[in-house]
């Protein structure tokens, strides 16, 4: 319940005083730890009832409280808002006059209800809190199933679509006309509506030759839907490209944009990417999870050391600390955690981004923007005049950004960022081979994080088994460490979608920079020597980071395998 909203549910339940300080800080502690939202723990705990904690919210958010809703609605009421928009917006009719709708919405936190619908119904909303449970049965009932409906579609699209014969010749009022049909609208809200209830991070639409593929990625693996007819591409890419406000005309060159909407009852933020490939253009939407924004370092399953490194080099008044990783490693969800340690009144962070993928409130973040020449470099030179005290910069590209985040270094600033490398001790050779001096390095860098996201067993279908030596052996694990331990796998369920995996788990390798590191990178000392002294040091690999994840039930060998 409620589960993007943690931050909220925290100041009504802090506001209220309901609970002692020391209960509330329990229960804010035991929901980052689990995962659960935190309305649900403060509930789970019986220190408060569901009703009371739905009577609260209602009065902070100044809505009347309906405790039990109707069983059913009438036609007539029903009438009064079109299936999508009840299914995208998860409202349910309550009250209709001429002037005013009464709307129950499973999600009475978000604002773009009020503002979306009094323009598209011409009427006054008011939202009515419930319990947001009830809210799904009522949407079936009186709405219909969304999943049966996207075959219903298809099938009414195909009887209705007109043959394309050339996508190259249309204009670009053609393409708007395409775009704005209402079955091509309905198809990619459904579309869209399954990512966001899936979980999914990135929704790839790719155009083929003879077919049009539409795939998930959940996880870290990609999952295609059921794909619809080739002759869909062309409609279907315009409507996203006129939901991003994009120039839908221009098919030759990449563009980026983005989409603000409102998705089964939830504010959704998609970055969105086109690449135009032979048989028309490719669309990536990355799904900007506003929950991330709530992520706390606690919340990462990291070991204990590795946590208190991380502490203790953003609290440092100057320093280098950057984390390694391939795209999709969540080194940004790692950065954010790290600066909301110390997002405090008294420090003053900047960030400069490409782009700005979650908003956080105290931070002063920066979009770059190669096309004014705004890039990493530019923005972290200026930075430098805004006084600040910690700075995180998106990526270290190039020898200019590198040599201005050593300075700023040296000049009393901890700087955060990312760079692509393969293990912890590759990166202080990548920033050597873009042409920084051993010496600055050095004398800079405190610590350097390498992390891989795993997928994580699902829990529900969690079942213990004796592995293949070969794998065993593989896995290069000592078999004196592994004599007396238990091996798990997921057996598909459809908690997880008969897929045995359910959410993602980082695997860590933390490199603190000592001094005989240091004297290392001066003396030009290559990789391998690095990570050697390292080890020497109490360093443990990915590779050992994924065995302690395997033995916790937390993974499978095959995952640790794929990624380290």
């Amino acid at each position: 319940m409620f589960e993007d909203h943690n931050d909220t549910v925290y100041e009504i339940l802090r506001e209220s005083e309901q609970l002692e300080l020391a209960q509330l800080e329990e229960l804010n502690q035991s929901h980052i730890t689990t995962g659960k939202a935190l309305a649900e723990a403060v509930i789970d705990s019986g220190l408060i009832e569901r009703g009371e904690l739905l009577e609260m919210v209602a009065e902070y958010l100044q809505y009347e409280y309906l405790p039990v809703p109707p069983q059913a609605i009438s036609e007539e009421v029903a009438r009064a808002v079109k299936p999508a928009v009840a299914r995208m917006y998860a409202v349910v009719p309550l009250r209709v006059d001429d002037q005013s709708i009464d709307l129950l919405a499973k999600d009475p936190f978000n604002n773009n209800i009020i503002d979306d619908l009094t323009f598209s119904l011409s009427k006054d909303i008011n939202l009515v809190v419930t319990d947001p449970d009830y809210l799904d049965n009522l949407l079936a009932s009186n709405y219909g199933d969304e999943d049966s409906s996207i075959d219903d579609l298809l099938d009414e699209i195909a009887s209705s679509e007109p043959e394309v014969d050339d996508d190259d010749e249309l204009s670009e009022a053609a393409l708007a006309t395409m775009a704005n049909e209402t079955p091509i609208i309905r198809f990619v809200n459904l579309v869209l509506q399954q990512a966001i209830r899936d979980k999914a991070s990135d929704v790839h639409f790719e155009p083929f030759e003879d077919q049009f593929r539409i795939r998930y990625r959940i996880d870290g693996a990609l999952y295609e839907m059921a794909p619809p007819p080739k002759s869909l591409a062309t409609p279907v890419i315009s409507r996203v490209k006129v939901l991003s406000n994009l120039n839908i005309a221009e098919r030759r060159i990449p563009q980026d944009g983005r989409i603000k909407m409102t998705i089964a009852g939830r504010p959704v933020d998609l970055r969105v990417s086109t690449l135009p490939t032979q048989f028309g253009e490719s669309v990536v939407l990355r799904v900007l999870d506003k929950s991330a924004t709530s992520l706390d370092l606690e919340q990462l399953s990291m070991p204990e050391d590795v946590l208190e490194s991380i502490r203790g080099l953003v609290a440092r008044p100057n320093g280098i600390f950057i984390v390694t990783g391939p795209t999709g490693s969540g080194k940004t969800t790692t950065l954010y955690s790290a600066l909301r340690e110390v997002n405090k009144t008294e420090i003053k962070i900047l960030t400069a981004e490409d782009p700005v993928e979650y908003e956080i409130d105290g931070i002063m973040q920066v979009a770059i923007n190669h096309a004014v020449g705004l890039n990493f470099a530019a923005t972290l030179r200026s930075f430098l005049r805004q006084d600040p005290d910690k700075i995180m910069v998106g990526e270290i590209r190039d020898l200019e950004t590198a040599q201005i985040a050593v300075q700023a270094s040296l000049t009393g600033h901890v700087v955060l960022s990312t760079l692509h490398t393969n293990d912890a001790a590759g990166a202080i050779t990548r920033m050597i081979d873009m042409g920084l001096e051993p010496f600055l390095i050095s004398a800079s860098v405190e610590g350097i994080l390498a992390q891989r996201l795993v997928r994580r067993i699902c829990p529900t279908c969690l079942t213990a088994y004796e592995p293949d030596q070969q794998l065993i052996e593989v896995l290069g694990a000592d078999p004196l460490d592994i004599a007396d331990k238990q091996f798990f796998f997921g057996k598909g369920c459809n908690d997880c979608s008969q897929t045995g995996y359910r959410g993602r788990q980082g695997l860590f390798e933390m490199l603190m920079v000592s001094d005989q590191i240091r004297q290392l990178i001066t003396e030009r000392a290559p990789t391998l020597v690095l990570r050697q002294k390292a080890l020497e040091q109490g360093m443990r690999t990915l590779r050992d980071d994924g065995l302690r994840n395997i033995f916790d039930g937390a993974t499978t060998i095959e995952e640790v395998l794929k990624y380290t």
